[in-house]
């Protein structure tokens, strides 16, 4: 563990990062920039604060945090803008901390681990990690997605089933706090537990974005690295990966035929999902757009370096389509690791910055009911509901990432095999009530028998703070009687809430769902 004055040193501020970085900069309602920098990637959510400031170093977050506090205004921080809820932009923001100008990676090595600026885009990230050290971290798919709310959040993508969470290599993090009497300073906490600062490293771990403080920096470095070579102190994603798109179109399918295959889905992930199996290699995500749209279809990625890939990727397909008399395969590409982000990440709706969205989850322990999937087909059948932007998803999780014990991270999903995202993307405000509303059916409607939310049980384990969903506070759409700090963050919750009184105990950093101070 690094000495107290060490970890005082670092928290002023890298040479690296503070050399040469732009000034701060301050953009008020006039400036041509105002209206690209108050909106994220989701117009639903648009603010008006007083300024939007735009920091590039460690030492120009803490000022604008500093100006916050002195004058009392509401302070808001983004990353990379992707927030399905008014966390960021919401009407109460006065201040809009923008940390997208952090965004240097480069190796540590007082630290021995790789230093990631909060404000850094995830293909970016990916690219520098691979090209420079052939590493990686286990992340998402979209590639504009922000590391800081990505990580706060917990970070799982397609490599997550043979890695892990991103949380599950984060070593060391540092944050802007605010204390009791005002005071800001700058704090680097890590992963090891005798550090008297690793409750806010394990906070940072999945309780959320915009709660404890402002993160500035990441340090990752996998717990079981090491030495200090760069090369070996993270993952190393296959050299080669198999892609396979496959889809059937709805006239192709009945609620039978539907409901087989969702269900041969989820029981391969069930069968093929304990750490270490040999089937963690393959990770799919599996999509059913309304009647209006494609049908179902599922993109899968195997490590083509592993013995037996494209009999492993075959037999998924098979188990798959067994008893439906459905052919859904396309013939595989094998492309490098790289090329499959942007091959897999660039038809994402989320870059296109026209659309509204809107998004619920589930972390699922086992497949749904015939029950649940009838509610499912049901819905996305409806002829009132004619936008094939919809989607019922699921994707693949378990393997590495439910090695980890539940209480280990902030992040508790940790015995899913499967996590499932209901989803809607229009472009017209006018639309709003017509698009929730369908999205709110389908939800509740699959989640009747508890209320209308996947409350924690046999089949589900709650919900993700990294989609977050505005109606889990409402007691009329959320019947379930479960709290949505429980289905976020299970028990968990109440250590959030002692680490929240520690290192945030005015309440500075919040939002409509951030943690809340104990009592």
């Amino acid at each position: 563990m690094m000495d107290r004055a060490t970890q005082s040193a670092l928290a002023q501020g890298d040479p690296r990062e503070e050399a040469g970085v732009p000034a701060p900069a301050v953009v008020t309602p006039g400036d041509i920039r105002y209206g690209e920098l108050v909106v994220g990637y989701n117009r639903r959510w648009v603010g008006t604060p007083e300024s939007v400031r735009l920091a590039a170093s460690t030492a120009q977050v803490a000022d604008v945090v500093r100006e916050a506090v002195a004058t009392g205004k509401r302070l808001a921080v983004r990353s990379g803008g992707h927030c399905y809820a008014d966390f960021v932009t919401g009407p109460e923001t006065q201040v809009l901390l923008d940390v997208s100008n952090l965004n240097q990676v480069y190796y540590d090595p007082a630290r021995r681990a790789f230093c990631v600026g909060a404000g850094t885009q995830l293909g970016r990230i990916y690219e520098t990690l691979y090209r420079t050290w052939g590493v990686t971290i286990p992340g998402g798919i979209c590639l504009t997605v922000g590391i800081a709310g990505h990580t706060s959040g917990g970070g799982f993508g397609l490599l997550t089933r043979k890695y892990g969470s991103v949380v599950d290599h984060l070593e060391a993090v540092e944050v802007v706090v605010v204390d009791a009497g005002g005071s800001v300073r700058t704090v680097i906490a890590s992963r090891d537990p005798e550090d008297p600062d690793h409750d806010l490293w394990w906070a940072i771990t999945g309780g959320g974005g915009g709660t404890f403080g402002v993160v500035t920096r990441f340090w990752f470095r996998s717990p079981d690295a090491e030495g200090s070579d760069p090369a070996q102190l993270l993952p190393r994603p296959p050299a080669s990966v198999l892609v396979e798109p496959a889809g059937v179109p709805w006239q192709a399918l009945d609620e039978d035929k539907f409901r087989t295959l969702i269900k041969n889905f989820s029981t391969w992930h069930e069968r093929n999902s304990a750490p270490g199996d040999a089937g963690t290699a393959l990770a799919s995500i599996l999509f059913a757009r309304p009647k209006s749209g494609m049908g179902v279809g599922t993109l899968t990625q195997v490590d083509a370096t592993v013995p037996g890939a494209r009999e492993l990727l075959a037999d998924f397909g098979a188990a798959v389509t067994a008893g439906t008399g459905i052919t859904m395969a396309m013939p595989p590409r094998e492309v490098s690791w790289l090329a499959s982000t942007k091959f897999v990440g660039g038809g994402t709706l989320l870059y296109d910055p026209t659309l509204r969205s809107a998004v619920k989850s589930a972390w699922m322990r086992r497949a749904f009911t015939d029950e649940q999937l009838g509610a499912v087909y049901r819905n996305l059948q409806r002829d009132d509901y004619p936008n094939p932007l919809g989607v019922f998803q699921l994707m693949s999780m378990g393997g590495k990432l439910n090695a980890v014990a539940s209480e280990a991270t902030a992040m508790p999903h940790r015995d899913s095999v499967l996590y499932a995202e209901f989803e809607t993307f229009w472009t017209e405000a006018a639309d709003d009530e017509v698009n929730l509303a369908w999205l709110r059916d389908l939800y509740a409607d699959t989640f009747a028998a508890t209320g209308g939310y996947p409350v924690p049980g046999e089949i589900v384990d709650g919900t993700n703070i990294n989609n977050p969903d505005p109606d889990i506070v409402d007691p009329a759409l959320n019947r379930s009687g479960v709290d949505w700090s429980t289905l976020y963050f299970g028990a968990n919750y109440p250590r959030l809430q002692q680490v929240k009184a520690r290192w945030d105990p005015t309440d500075f950093f919040r939002h409509s769902q951030s943690v809340r101070l104990p009592g």
